[in-house]
């Protein structure tokens, strides 16, 4: 896809989605339903088997909400289309890994799709805030996750004052995995997707599902229907070629091939 607002790029198992729309990548409706279709696709696609997402330019990754567009009517309870807000936060069966690659500001549901990412990459001048109580407004799928992610105290801090913190605070408190070079941020991002992408995809989309559906749950539960095969992608695995190639290559001393079957 080269026209709209979303660009794609696809490079062997591995998509690349970049946000671009002048001039803050901010996400009204319209695009908002683009992205949910985009990253459906990445899911339903058996070739595919890692995201990369980030922001066109050098200033920003994303602001969230596009608040001109909803002063022009675009609605705040309006059709987020598939995935709800961004495409990504609330898309079911999101079974495979989503890289994050922020390359700038970051902040109100910018950072909520950021932290719908399993693996977050930001450059060294990438800010982050959620700056939703200055509007009026609450930032709700931040205010479900972030005390989640990062210690309950620096999360409400955030939350309740809108405060801005630096890649490197981010990185101390947890919120990201590690900060980049700006002029290395895309190319460490393809590398972990590679890697990503040369391992087990069925071991993936079992690890995710696991720890997303068990994250409500008591342990004990979680363990049980992990040991009773009631998640749909486990048993996928433990019935799968690919489990079987897993022990044959473990037994033979050399390197799996992975089908994804």
């Amino acid at each position: 896809m080269t026209d709209g607002p979303i660009k794609t790029t696809r490079d062997g198992h591995i998509l690349e989605v970049t946000l671009d729309r002048p001039k803050a990548n901010a996400i009204d409706l319209a695009t908002s339903r683009i992205m949910g279709e985009v990253f459906a696709d990445f899911r339903d696609d058996p070739d595919l088997r890692v995201v990369i997402v980030t922001g066109a330019g050098e200033k920003f990754f994303c602001p969230g909400w596009d608040l001109k567009a909803a002063a022009e009517g675009d609605a705040v309870d309006g059709d987020y289309g598939k995935g709800g807000f961004g495409g990504l936060q609330e898309l079911p069966r999101m079974n495979k890994p989503v890289i994050m690659a922020i390359n700038g500001i970051c902040c109100g549901g910018g950072l909520e799709l950021a932290l719908s990412g399993d693996i977050l990459l930001a450059a060294e001048h990438a800010t982050f805030a959620l700056p939703e109580i200055r509007s009026g407004t609450v930032a709700d799928a931040a205010s479900c996750k972030l005390p989640k992610r990062i210690p309950y105290h620096i999360a409400m801090e955030m939350l309740l004052t809108g405060r801005w913190i630096d890649a490197e605070e981010a990185a101390r408190w947890g919120l990201i995995n590690r900060v980049v070079p700006a002029d290395q941020l895309m190319s460490e991002a393809r590398k972990m997707a590679a890697l990503i992408a040369s391992g087990p995809p069925l071991v993936y989309a079992a690890l995710k599902e696991v720890v997303r559906e068990a994250e409500d749950m008591k342990f004990q539960d979680a363990m049980n229907r992990i040991t009773k095969s009631q998640f749909a992608a486990v048993e996928t695995l433990y019935t799968s070629e690919d489990q079987r190639e897993g022990a044959r290559a473990f037994a033979e001393k050399r390197d799996p091939v992975w089908k994804g079957r």
